[in-house]
């Protein structure tokens, strides 16, 4: 088959080919890093520097006067953030780093009792999840209470027939699981639902890493009776070498008075905050009922946010559907190129959003790649992480990375 030809007329008529122009795209590379950083939308440096702009206009009183006032200047990327992970309003809210989050998180959800005391993440999970994790656990008295979802062997993917067997045997003695929406290390998507669902039949507090899924797959956290899910805002959405994150809570948590979290001045209530009052008093919304907003501790980091916000509104313009169908059509592609590459194992299963993890023989093909322009990275001991997205990638630069990676090989 003429791939060249056939990633043309791809190119040709895709409905979301203008988007690339939207970004700054490096200069003769081929940039399939997105699943590590994402390209600066061209939107970012009018927004950054409007709020430059209010600052050097009003100083302090930038918080409240203007039309991008401060004060609640993270309400301003709530919907959009909620339309992307299927979300209510008030269970979403935009704060602080991935893992910062994750450890307010697991303050308010990890409570051991018991038997009940063990914390279920997938094998191989991204190194800073299981750091909070283990240190959760130690802080409570457990030297040994992080469990991992068995894998059968080093290059195969994780089977949720394992996990729910594990969850038959032991699910009594798990108090939460920790998963990651998609694995950064292989890039295999799990089954967010039936494994929440699972783990809510064995009595387990369900929470997931949406780092390299939020913007990347479908997600419909609340009608899946998600616990809870933090995410990272650099990747997929674009926001900047560290960006702003944002923390998930379902509704039913939050009508829970008796839920408890850490505390800081940016959660209480916005009607008395500047009074200063000794007792801390929960956000809530028109509805009196307290939102995801009262697990903020620190006023937010404006900067950040507005770098964040022109992404946001690409995605609310093209919509997840629209970037789903180019990503299976680019990964399709990239699927059938990659079996006839030569001393490489493709990794990532059929279960994947953007990326693709390549373990190859010779570790000196990364170098190669990157010699010849492709922007990747690497995870030892020898995988190859690509991830071609659909807002500023081609069909063509996946023919022409494939050809590339036969010439390192």
């Amino acid at each position: 088959m003429d791939w060249e030809a056939y990633a043309r007329e791809a190119d040709a008529r895709d409905p979301l080919k203008g988007y690339r122009n939207d970004f700054f795209y490096p200069e003769g590379k081929i940039y399939f890093c997105g699943n590590s950083l994402g390209l600066q939308p061209k939107g970012v440096r009018e927004s950054v520097n409007a709020v430059l702009d209010d600052w050097a206009k009003w100083a302090v009183e930038g918080h409240v006067v203007g039309p991008r006032a401060w004060k609640p200047y993270h309400e301003r990327l709530t919907g959009a953030l909620a339309r992307l992970v299927g979300a209510e309003a008030r269970e979403v809210v935009a704060m602080n780093g991935l893992s910062v989050n994750l450890h307010l998180l697991l303050t308010t959800f990890y409570r051991p009792s018991g038997e009940r005391r063990l914390i279920l993440m997938e094998d191989r999970p991204f190194p800073s999840d299981r750091y909070a994790a283990v240190s959760h656990a130690r802080l409570m008295g457990f030297d040994d209470a992080v469990v991992h979802w068995p894998r059968r062997s080093p290059h195969e993917p994780l089977y949720l027939e394992d996990l729910l067997r594990f969850l038959d045997e032991h699910g009594k003695k798990v108090a939460l699981a920790l998963v990651g929406g998609v694995n950064y290390y292989d890039g295999q998507k799990y089954d967010i639902q039936t494994i929440t669902e699972a783990g809510h039949r064995a009595g387990c507090v369900v929470g997931w890493d949406l780092a390299h899924a939020v913007g990347n797959v479908e997600l419909k956290l609340h009608d899946w009776d998600v616990d809870f899910a933090a995410w990272c805002g650099y990747k997929y959405l674009n926001g900047g070498p560290g960006a702003v994150a944002g923390v998930f809570i379902h509704e039913k948590h939050l009508r829970d008075e008796t839920k408890m979290r850490r505390e800081g001045w940016w959660g209480h209530d916005k009607a008395t905050r500047f009074a200063m009052p000794p007792d801390f008093v929960p956000i809530r919304d028109d509805e009196h009922v307290i939102t995801a907003e009262s697990w903020q501790l620190s006023n937010p980091a404006i900067l950040p946010m507005a770098a964040l916000e022109p992404s946001l509104a690409l995605f609310d313009r093209v919509g997840m559907p629209a970037l789903l169908e180019k990503q299976k059509s680019m990964g399709t592609l990239m699927e059938n190129l990659l079996r006839d590459v030569p001393n490489v194992k493709v990794l990532t299963p059929a279960e994947r959003g953007c990326q693709f993890s390549i373990a190859v023989e010779n570790p000196k093909v990364y170098e190669r790649l990157t010699a010849a322009g492709v922007v990747g990275d690497w995870r030892e001991p020898d995988v190859v992480r690509v991830a071609p997205v659909p807002f500023y990638n081609t069909h063509s630069e996946i023919v022409e990375f494939v050809r590339i990676l036969k010439t390192t090989v």
